[in-house]
């Protein structure tokens, strides 16, 4: 059965978060939402990865129970329901706090975190694309979508593999400032392919994350770069597991503290993450 669902977006996946609990549909708050949260529902409907994790009713607001308030997720749960919450006084919470996630819809499959052949979701399943159907302006919306800077290399003849089952043929046509690739416009004309033609793509990867005001590149104010813009974290629950995720991302190795209370001077712009959770495993801060 469907435990959650997207509700006012643009397709089925995006729009508000709203989770079936005792045979009801109720949303969830927005404190602590974050990326982890939003790749857990993003997971569970087969949407690709998180884009967006939004607050404050961004895709209007829910009706009826508020089931979840304080969400906290590692982002490899399996559910949403699997996650653990914080308990907080409903006073802190009501629909005008309902949290809203955007998947991508798009991923790209045999090769890295940044690479590999491109599928596009579509009709509830994953089809690769025809090379025919895809230029570089296409690749410079994906990579972007993806978090992974501007496209390197946009490749054909199967460079990462066969796909199997259908194959997306229609051409698409992004003018290349898109914010997903499922906003782009496309043509009703089929291209005839075959999976010899699936299309690949090599994206550059970006650094997300970086460290400010210390006295060196491997000290300082942690900063993260979300939507294009950077903004800080905030203190709740950092730790030495989080600092080594952020030590290993900038290759500066081992973390020697993890300091709150702005040590390093306040910053300005958003506060991307309000509560991080890592195990210090993890590749990059963002996962």
């Amino acid at each position: 059965s469907v435990n959650v669902r997207l509700v006012g977006g643009h397709s089925r996946c995006a729009g508000r978060v709203e989770v079936h609990h005792r045979g009801q549909w109720g949303t969830v708050c927005d404190s602590g939402w974050d990326l982890a949260d939003a790749a857990v529902v993003c997971r569970e409907l087969d949407c690709g990865k998180p884009v967006d994790a939004l607050g404050d009713a961004y895709f209007g607001p829910g009706s009826g129970p508020i089931w979840f308030t304080g969400t906290i997720c590692t982002g490899s749960e399996s559910t949403l329901k699997s996650c653990g919450t914080i308990k907080m006084k409903m006073s802190e919470c009501n629909h005008a706090n309902d949290a809203s996630v955007i998947c991508s819809e798009v991923r790209l499959v045999g090769g890295s975190r940044c690479s590999g052949r491109l599928e596009i979701l579509h009709d509830q399943s994953w089809m690769s694309v025809c090379d025919a159907a895809f230029d570089q302006q296409d690749a410079e919306v994906v990579c972007r979508e993806l978090d992974c800077g501007a496209p390197v290399q946009v490749l054909g003849a199967a460079a990462f593999g066969k796909g199997d089952g259908h194959i997306w043929t229609q051409e698409i046509h992004c003018r290349g400032n898109e914010s997903q690739i499922h906003l782009c416009p496309t043509s009703s004309h089929q291209l005839h392919c075959s999976h010899e033609n699936d299309k690949g793509l090599v994206c550059a990867g970006i650094i997300k994350v970086k460290l400010v005001n210390g006295k060196s590149p491997c000290a300082g104010r942690v900063e993260l770069l979300h939507r294009g813009q950077w903004g800080t974290v905030c203190d709740s629950g950092w730790d030495l597991a989080d600092a080594a995720v952020v030590c290993r991302e900038l290759d500066c190795g081992a973390p020697v503290d993890a300091l709150g209370d702005a040590h390093f001077g306040e910053g300005s712009g958003p506060i991307w993450m309000s509560l991080a959770l890592c195990t210090g495993s993890e590749s990059t801060l963002k996962d």
